[in-house]
This record gives C-alpha cells, structure tokens and sequence, in this order.
C-alpha cells in the first residue's frame, strides 16, 4: 500500500477507500518469462470496487507518455456479497479516451472475495480482480516520526535526531487489498524493448468522469505531494508531468536531502521519476526502478533518495504468503471482527 498515507491528514481520494489506488507492480511471469504480469492494488478495505469507476491500466510502448494499449476494469455494484466485473482493452489513439472503450474480452465475471481466486481466460490474457493478502511491507509509526505535516507540507525534513527511527514493526502483515491483475504475453505490450506503466482511477460524477487517483513510481505521490496539490496531481496526466511538477520536487528535495537544484534534476532524471510512470524493460530481471516485484522495498528506496541516502533501512522482510502463480498476491486473511 505504498501510496496509502498520502498526507497523513488527507485520506482517500473523495473519502472513499474503493478509490485508493494502493500499489502497481510489474514482473515476468515465473513460470513463463516470455509472459508479463501487471498488477494494480485499490482499496485497502478490500470490500469491492465502485460501481460508477474505471480502473485503468495504461501503458506507453513508443516513449511519447501517451497512451498506446489500456485495459480498462468496470464493476457492478455489490448485491449479497457478489459483485462482477468487465474489463476492455483499447489500443492506438482509442487507448486515450478516458472511457471504458475498445474490445470487451471479460464480460460479467465473477470478483473473488474468498480464498479460492476466480483466474478469467480471454485468449491469451489472464485476468483476476479481487481480495487478496497485501504484498506491501511498511512501518508506519516510522514513518510518522519522520513526517512533518505544518504548513500543509506532507513531508519535509527527516527527524531522525540520535536514533532510528524505525519500529521494526511490519504495520500490513494481515491486510488485503483488492486487486486487479493481468497476465499476458510480453510481446503484446509491443515496447522497444521497455514500456511506461500507469494506473488511473477515474469517477462518473454527475454526468462527468473525475480522475480522482493515479499510481505509477511507488510512494512517489505519497512524499512529493502537499495537501493542496494532490487532488490535482491526481488529475494531471504523465506526459504534462515535467512542465507542472518539476519544481515542487526540486524544491522539496531541497528540504529532505540539501540537493542544489542541479542535483534535484540530475537524481530525478537518473531515477526516471518524471513522468510518473513505472518503467519496465522485460528483457532485464524485474526489481524496482526496473517494474516492481513484491520484495522490493519500496519505502527504503524512497526515503534513501529523498535524505541523499541519510536515513537508514527500515529493517523489515517481505512477506511470504505470495505465490508463484497468477494472481500471484496470496489468500486474503480473515475479516477481523
């Protein structure tokens, strides 16, 4: 859930969990590296999807940020405990409307909410959307400590003092998520070689469709943003991404680890944090910044740039009820309660 604390005091995307997008990961497939999974995680409580929601899979293939091959997931309400899904795919310029376009392949398929997850066949595609056990590993109450949240600023100087500030505590190991995954043949993404991989989340609202969360580099929304830039960082799209965010990531980067305005462009451009998109090149072994798999640490990279490498791992293992297999993210754990 690596974008969950977005602003401490912010919340949910219109205070709504369903739409939280929480992590995307992207790796080949274990059993088959001529295969592709991509992985996009929304709603911590793991209830179900909203019904009047897209959730978008959008992938750049030719390096312009535009995008060139979208699936797009639809849901209907849940009833007794059931709810279903679509999911259509769109490519060329039909991939950059913001509707649900293109091809339906899954058609009123069944979302898991028990152990057992329903895997959907279309082609050469596997998909899956539902409740499983979240991969992202987190101490939260580190975190905190590390947070600086006047003047509107999510984060800005680490506190570290004397000591670590690190718990040694794991705040996910017994949360789900819902999740939405894909699997399919790499050469169907068509990248030359490598791809550029974003999520959007978007709201029919009154007749108009809000884009209310996006999800790309992880925890890179959750540290750069302020209060009062988020609901438009949600809103923005990649490719204007350098022109409108540029500066606040330098500014910040200022304040978290004294780069020079030379060096804040320098790690930004090394770590291809702009446009926010996740890159994966599937002819290199995937491990963040190179798409994401469930073992990658993604808080300790993030804070690790963020200090200019002051601020020391957080110490956590990742977890180890994730499978080999699609959906690949483990069982869903027990409702508490």
């Amino acid at each position: 859930m690596s974008n969950h604390f977005t602003g401490l005091s912010l919340g949910p995307p219109l205070g709504d969990q369903r739409l939280d997008l929480c992590d995307l990961y992207a790796f080949q497939s274990p059993a088959d590296p001529s295969r592709t999974a991509i992985i996009l995680n929304a709603n911590p409580s793991a209830d179900g999807f909203h019904p009047d929601a897209i959730y978008r899979l959008n992938i750049d293939n030719d390096g312009d940020c535009l995008t060139d091959l979208a699936f797009s997931f639809v849901f209907s309400p849940v009833a007794n405990g059931r709810q279903t899904f679509s999911v259509f795919v769109a490519k060329g310029a039909e991939s950059r409307s913001p509707e649900p376009v293109g091809t339906k392949i899954v058609s009123d398929a069944e979302v898991s909410f028990g152990a057992e997850p329903n895997v959907v066949g279309s082609g050469n595609y596997s998909f899956f959307a539902g409740s499983r056990s979240d991969a992202f590993f987190f101490d939260f109450d580190g975190i905190k400590a590390l947070y600086d949240t006047r003047g509107g600023r999510n984060f800005t100087a680490p506190h570290l003092g004397n000591k670590s500030p690190w718990t040694g505590v794991d705040s996910n190991t017994e949360a789900n998520v819902g999740s939405m995954a894909i699997e399919l043949p790499t050469s169907e993404l068509a990248g030359k070689p490598g791809v550029r991989i974003w999520g959007r989340c978007s709201l029919r609202c009154d007749g108009k469709l809000l884009h209310v969360d996006r999800a790309g580099h992880p925890s890179v929304s959750s540290f750069f943003n302020t209060d009062d830039t988020k609901e438009e960082y949600n809103a923005s799209e990649p490719v204007n991404d350098r022109t409108r965010w540029l500066e606040m990531f330098i500014h910040l980067m200022g304040h978290t680890g004294n780069y020079t305005r030379e060096e804040a462009i320098a790690a930004i451009d090394a770590h291809a944090l702009l446009p926010d998109m996740l890159n994966f090149d599937p002819t290199r072994p995937a491990q963040y910044p190179n798409g994401r798999v469930f073992t990658d640490d993604v808080i300790n990279h993030r804070l690790s740039f963020l200090s200019k490498g002051d601020i020391p791992p957080d110490g956590l293992a990742p977890h180890t009820d994730t499978l080999r297999v699609f959906p690949y993210l483990g069982t869903p754990h027990p409702a508490k309660g």
